[in-house]
């Protein structure tokens, strides 16, 4: 597989996040997601997902996650944010049908730009004849996307969609629960709702939180309580 030189750096810079796995995923009611993502495989019927929701419903988690488990079962895969690539040239994403696996997010963003959808098209084209997967995400569902190419726009609508549910402050409290007990660190009721009375209520703001509390706990020596909180954080 060849890059060009500047299409290599770009891809390079692409990380995964590896704190975004499926074991520390709160579905609640994307339940039904989780599991088909989890054994998703390439099949002839079902090869091309689209997920979609408000910003916060964990879109880019299970993105994320998706390429994680596909790396560690020896596939190769790619994780590319159109929020960091939309300023770029559209054939960034030449050649991607090298890989097992595509994962496209926030691909609203394409929508109106005909170089952009030009370029998209001809990746799901490519990807399917070479039998990959490919999973996008968006804010929005995908006949609800202003794509003028049409051609795209019907594939876009073909594939197997799920919309994802933000979560509620309780299952929020779940969430920041199950990030601390994979880090062995205990995360109260009465911590968590602190956090999501006194702070902002996006999860990912929240599990940048967890882990600047994490790492002076550690520090510390000292287990989370409101005071503690409070001092860290300067609240």
């Amino acid at each position: 597989m060849i890059f060009s030189a500047t299409q290599q750096l770009i891809l390079n810079g692409m990380r995964l996040r590896d704190d975004a796995t499926f074991a520390n995923y709160f579905p609640a009611s994307n339940q039904l997601a989780l599991a088909f993502l989890q054994s998703f495989d390439y099949t002839p019927q079902q090869w091309f997902v689209y997920l979609w929701g408000k910003p916060d419903c964990g879109c880019t988690h299970l993105l994320n996650a998706l390429c994680l488990q596909a790396q560690q079962q020896n596939k190769s895969a790619i994780y590319l944010p159109m929020t960091e690539i939309i300023g770029m040239q559209p054939a960034i994403l030449e050649d991607l049908e090298n890989h097992d696996l595509i994962c496209l997010d926030d691909i609203e963003l394409i929508a109106g730009k005909k170089e952009w959808e030009t370029a998209l098209f001809h990746l799901y084209n490519r990807l399917h004849q070479a039998q990959c997967r490919l999973v996008v995400a968006a804010d929005r569902a995908p006949r609800e996307l202003a794509i003028t190419l049409p051609d795209l726009h019907s594939r876009l609508t073909s594939g197997v969609t799920f919309q994802l549910h933000t979560l509620t402050d309780d299952e929020k409290l779940a969430a920041l629960q199950l990030r601390g007990q994979a880090r062995g660190l205990t995360i109260s009721d009465e911590v968590g709702y602190f956090l999501l009375r006194r702070t902002s209520r996006s999860l990912g703001d929240l599990f940048q939180l967890l882990d600047k509390l994490d790492h002076a706990s550690l520090a510390a020596q000292r287990r989370l309580t409101i005071p503690f909180v409070k001092t860290v954080l300067g609240l």
